[in-house]
């Protein structure tokens, strides 16, 4: 029998939803690289479109490890000794996080967790696991690359329009009652012949860069792996092997870089004087990859016309964060790449591993971030160990 210890963020204030605004999602099998969407065996433990990524959700995850002689425990506590995160961790075989509320696996934390055999990351993102600590002890790090890429990319392009178009503030003026165009249009502007340039232009990168296209808006990348001249060619693609060169000559940034050690705090006050003034910026990646106080003091100098993103550090935020207070942001909780549809492909994922491992049989690559105590799979071209 295993230990599963599963942190979900909390339930909805409100409570569950009786009833669901949609009777149904779309059904995806393939995602655009044509990899296969994940394939559980048997049933999924809930109907696509319900909320299962918080706590009574559970990911549908109680019926087949319980009918399997698995131990669940399910929880929103994760920080702090006394944590129940904490107190599970010692005697827990499996962990299982999100990025959006993520329960930190440190190597202090690795040290305790003497039974931990797997890390399962339920999203994409695996940075709030100490992946060196992680390869070290033989610990098995895995995530559902791609199922919810999409929606992250969705959530850019609604950033970048409500940014640009002045959305977030006259929308609150209609709230308010007023109807002074005047104001609204002050710092409105067309996307039409800006330049948009993502740094990072790995499966969510090169998703944004597809759906802006039709946007008419001159298209610049950043990418250790350089795209191929086909898709360079038909998205009239710009290369650029600085990320500086990019922020020089763009109207709006889109930070999509993976998380770790050498890019922490990359979007500082230096990297932050190479932008023209009036320059828009977008992090649905990773709070931490931007410098907190710089964002802050470059909203309020005018250097930079608007910041929104969807990720902080730590996750949750404090309520006195700046980042909830700065002028001209468009912030949101991490919750991109959680909708009800991206939700049910992370979920299924998330039960294919867990099947896959407790059964003896081999994860996908797709899915590996870390294995046989070294990087693997996708974790082998989206991270570094130091």
């Amino acid at each position: 029998m295993a230990k599963i210890l599963c942190v979900l963020y909390p339930d909805p204030v409100t409570g569950y939803p009786p009833k669901y605004v949609r009777d149904q999602i779309p059904l995806i099998t393939h995602y655009p690289n044509g990899q296969l969407a994940p394939t559980p065996v048997g049933p999924l433990g809930f109907k696509p479109g319900e909320l299962v990524g918080c706590v009574s959700g559970e990911l549908g995850l109680r019926g087949y490890l319980e009918q399997n002689g698995h131990q669940l425990v399910v929880t929103s506590d994760k920080d702090g000794a006394d944590s129940t995160f904490d107190k599970h961790l010692v005697d827990a075989d499996i962990v299982i996080s999100q990025p959006f509320w993520p329960a930190y696996l440190t190597a202090e934390r690795i040290a305790r967790a003497k039974k931990l055999k797997l890390a399962l990351t339920a999203g994409i993102g695996s940075d709030h696991v100490d992946l060196k600590a992680a390869a070290a002890h033989n610990i098995t790090v895995a995530e559902e690359t791609f199922s919810n890429s999409i929606s992250v990319a969705e959530h850019v392009v609604m950033m970048v329009l409500a940014l640009v178009r002045n959305y977030l503030p006259a929308h609150q003026l209609a709230v308010n009652g007023g109807w002074n165009i005047a104001d609204c249009v002050s710092r409105s502007y067309d996307l039409e012949g800006m330049h948009f340039g993502t740094l990072g232009a790995g499966r969510i990168g090169l998703a944004v860069l597809r759906r802006l296209k039709p946007f008419d808006v001159k298209l610049h990348y950043y990418q250790r792996h350089r795209l191929s001249p086909e898709v360079e060619q038909e998205l009239g693609l710009t290369y650029h092997d600085a990320p500086e060169d990019l922020v020089r000559v763009c109207d709006i940034v889109n930070l999509q870089m993976p998380l770790y050690p050498s890019t922490e705090g990359f979007f500082n006050e230096n990297m932050l004087k190479q932008a023209r003034r009036g320059m828009y910026l977008i992090n649905t990646a990773r709070g931490a990859l931007c410098d907190r106080d710089a964002i802050v003091n470059a909203l309020q100098s005018g250097h930079l016309a608007g910041y929104a993103g969807d990720v902080w550090y730590p996750q949750p935020a404090p309520v006195d964060h700046p980042w909830r207070s700065m002028p001209y942001n468009g912030m949101t909780p991490h919750m991109s790449g959680s909708s009800l549809a991206g939700q049910a492909r992370y979920a299924a994922g998330t039960l294919e591993i867990l099947q896959c491992f407790l059964e003896g049989k081999p994860i996908r690559p797709e899915y590996l971030i870390v294995d046989g105590g070294n990087l693997a799979g996708t974790g082998a071209r989206s991270y570094a160990l130091s």
